[in-house]
């Protein structure tokens, strides 16, 4: 019998089966965006998980402008979306947005304007292109973005301006989120037209500055509202919650997510693996080795990623690299791939 390829391991895991030797899997990401010999490290076993977009938005009432030049030998990109309301307007300077499109309250009604009247379309095309080049290198997870809420934060306005002005109730931002919400269900239900099983918010959730008091008001009936879209389709719904857990860790239990990805140990998270695995058992674990570990000697690495694995098993799991290419990738990446070649032993 032939080996199983790092696709059928992954279902296998995803379905429930006994992880007998635990997938290490990359973000499609850092393939395209790290200039590593990647092919290399595929060829020592290293998997792939790939995103692609479900849903694509028509936005009758914005236009989208784009501007590219070098800042100190930097690319900058400087995005504006113009409305008759008013324009918005972010930068980058690489990878990193140095400036966010709302920087005060009359922005919420501009955004706003951007997304009225938007209208949702599956799309298939992202999806099958993903998993015809991967074959059986990995698999790909269908993306829907992120919760209203998440997305205001992370992407529109930055922490700060979102902290003052959702403990201010600003009726702008929450008028906003509404209208974000009804456009998020309507991208739900438009996913559901495509092959998709597995589908992701990038939620990035910072508990530590939202608290579970808004978590509970903005994020919760959300989530329970997509999952009354999604109950008895056979789709399940993956979150990307990286950072610190505990403090939401009822809610986690409570709501029916399948799996928690890029869930990182202590120092990065507050949750301890096997104390994840009492808390949550039923949910598949995408389980990110904090980026410490591989500072370790090779002995020590190899040690803790087996231990967590052991202590996120027996089933329902798989390791990842998604928060950042480990230190000195060529070398700790083969040696984490052959430590967990025997699995959980």
């Amino acid at each position: 019998m032939s080996e199983a390829t790092v696709r059928e391991r992954l279902y296998a895991a995803l379905a429930g089966e006994t992880v007998e030797r635990p997938v290490l899997a990359v973000y499609d990401w850092f393939v395209k965006n790290r200039d590593l010999d990647w092919q290399a490290l595929f060829g020592r076993g290293l998997g792939q998980v790939n995103h692609a977009d479900l849903v694509e938005l028509e936005r009758p009432n914005v236009e989208v402008v784009e501007e590219l030049s070098e800042v100190d030998g930097r690319p900058r990109r400087d995005v504006t979306w113009k409305t008759d309301l008013g324009e918005l307007h972010e930068w980058y300077l690489g990878e990193w947005r140095q400036e966010h499109f709302i920087k005060g309250p009359a922005d919420y009604r501009i955004m706003a304007r951007a997304y009225s009247d938007a209208v949702p379309r599956a799309t298939c095309e992202h999806f099958e292109s993903s998993e015809a080049r991967l074959g059986g290198a990995g698999i790909t997870l269908g993306q829907i973005g992120r919760t209203p809420a998440q997305h205001i934060q992370i992407d529109l306005t930055g922490l700060e301006r979102f902290s003052l002005d959702i403990a201010d109730e600003r009726p702008e931002l929450l008028e906003l989120m509404e209208l974000l919400t009804d456009l998020k269900l309507r991208e739900f239900s438009a996913a559901l037209e495509t092959p998709a099983r597995h589908i992701k918010l990038w939620e990035n959730l910072s508990i530590e500055t939202m608290g579970p008091a808004l978590y509970a008001r903005h994020l919760v009936p959300v989530y329970e509202k997509i999952f009354e879209l999604l109950d008895g389709t056979g789709r399940r719904l993956h979150v990307h919650y990286d950072g610190q857990l505990r403090a939401i860790s009822d809610f986690v239990s409570r709501l029916p997510f399948d799996g928690l990805d890029s869930i990182t140990p202590p120092p990065e998270g507050d949750v301890e693996i096997a104390e994840a695995r009492r808390l949550w058992p039923g949910k598949f674990f995408w389980l990110h080795p904090t980026l410490t570990w591989y500072r370790l000697p090779q002995a020590e690495l190899v040690a803790k990623v087996r231990a967590a694995a052991r202590a996120a098993g027996p089933e329902r799991y798989c390791l990842m690299i998604s928060e950042e290419v480990p230190p000195d990738v060529m070398r700790t990446v083969p040696a984490v791939l052959e430590g967990i070649a025997e699995g959980q032993g």
